[in-house]
């Protein structure tokens, strides 16, 4: 979709204003590192069976009421911690989510020992990225994120399941899924539109 700058986007950029600046200035860029990882994770959790657009707005809440998402801080919550979040009206008060940000942080932790959350996310990306010229080519999981997930719950992260999972490759990089004419295609390095080749 062609916005009012004259710059093609992705139509679910266009939805709010809110989603517009993550697309144009976030959504697909490469993250890197432990403690944006687990972000990232978190929200995407989250995020399940509801809106992009609210976890947004709830984000520096978020920021907040995880310490930042320092996965040791979150690692060390108490039951006291679980009612404190239970508690905050800022975030997104859901007792399963909230327990598996505390067990996902552990998870993260024990990763350490193992090569990193960094390792273990990036080590799923594709030899190929998508190029979808429409919504509906975008998919929802595949392989890889299957595989992600799988790997994932194998060292105990919960609320990782395929889809998650590939909402989360899509967020951070490992895959582009900005529709073709997009002016954030190819913003992952991924992607070379004018030469048509896959990064390999």
């Amino acid at each position: 979709m062609v916005g009012e700058d004259g710059l093609g986007r992705c139509r679910w950029a266009v939805s709010h204003p809110l989603n517009l600046r993550y697309h144009d200035t976030e959504w697909g860029l490469p993250v890197r590192g432990e403690r944006a990882l687990f972000e990232r994770i978190t929200l995407e959790a989250f995020q399940a069976g509801l809106s992009w657009l609210t976890i947004l707005a709830k984000r520096r809440a978020f920021r907040t009421a995880f310490d930042g998402f320092d996965p040791e801080a979150v690692a060390a919550y108490t039951d006291g911690d679980m009612a404190r979040l239970m508690g905050d009206a800022g975030i997104v008060r859901h007792r399963a989510k909230i327990e598996a940000a505390r067990t996902n942080a552990r998870a993260v932790l024990a990763l350490r020992e193992h090569g990193g959350l960094d390792r273990l996310i990036w080590s799923h990306k594709p030899r190929r990225t998508p190029v979808p010229r429409t919504v509906s080519e975008v998919p929802a999981r595949t392989a890889e994120s299957k595989a992600l997930a799988a790997e994932l719950r194998s060292y105990g992260f919960r609320f990782v399941g395929p889809t998650t999972s590939y909402a989360l490759m899509e967020a951070i990089g490992l895959v582009d899924t900005h529709l073709v004419g997009c002016h954030r295609r190819g913003s992952s390095g991924l992607y070379d539109e004018s030469f048509g080749a896959y990064d390999e």
